[in-house]
């Protein structure tokens, strides 16, 4: 009943997502196209948070859960910090994250990934990195010696984004996002993600 429960929930909260995306970026890329002049200045600390959602499929070294399977997943946290070393390349450290469902229990897989990012054009950026996965209870379904387990490994990640507003500082992005990880369990055991995210990008540069 609990499981029923929070799909419906999870599929409410996607597809109020989509719904709230799909208004912002139509009026935002109306007024940039009323003000197509504008221009992102580059300098300093970046800061960006997205929202999205995506696919995850996972492995487990046990046979509890297979690639075979593959489930819907919402972006949470995801979240990049870094600094510009010139206009058109950043050292970054990215935090994604994605909640996924295992055993009935919400999970988030994710990471601390030491990156890049780099300006191919002016709208166009590539950003990649190689660092921690981070396998973890979902902080609102952590229950004592149930799900509360705190797993780590390595992960990859890569990602492209598209700027389709910006405004001196501010950017909005489109952007897709790959993520292979994995992390270790007790008893030598460990498990595997692969994880296809889009969504969009708020960054102050």
């Amino acid at each position: 009943m609990k499981s029923i429960k929070m799909k419906t929930i999870k599929k409410q909260i996607g597809l109020k997502m989509a719904c709230v995306a799909f208004a912002l970026v139509s009026n935002i890329t109306y007024a940039q196209n009323a003000d197509s002049k504008t221009t992102t200045q580059r300098d300093g600390f970046i800061i960006e948070f997205s929202v999205g959602g995506g696919l995850i499929s996972l492995e487990d070294s046990e046979g509890i859960q297979t690639f075979d399977t593959s489930q819907g997943t919402f972006v949470f946290p995801d979240v990049k910090l870094g600094y510009m070393l010139n206009e058109n390349l950043a050292i970054t450290a990215a935090m994604p994250g994605n909640i996924y469902e295992f055993q009935d229990n919400d999970r988030n897989f994710g990471g601390f990934i030491p990156s890049l990012q780099y300006w191919v054009k002016d709208n166009w950026w590539i950003h990649g990195g190689i660092g921690l996965a981070i396998d973890s209870p979902a902080l609102y379904d952590i229950k004592d010696n149930l799900n509360d387990d705190w797993n780590f490994g390595c992960a990859v990640m890569a990602s492209t984004g598209y700027e389709i507003y910006k405004k001196k500082n501010f950017a909005l992005n489109v952007q897709s996002k790959l993520v292979l990880g994995r992390a270790f369990l007790d008893g030598d055991a460990h498990r595997d993600a692969v994880i296809f995210n889009v969504g969009l990008g708020f960054s102050w540069l």
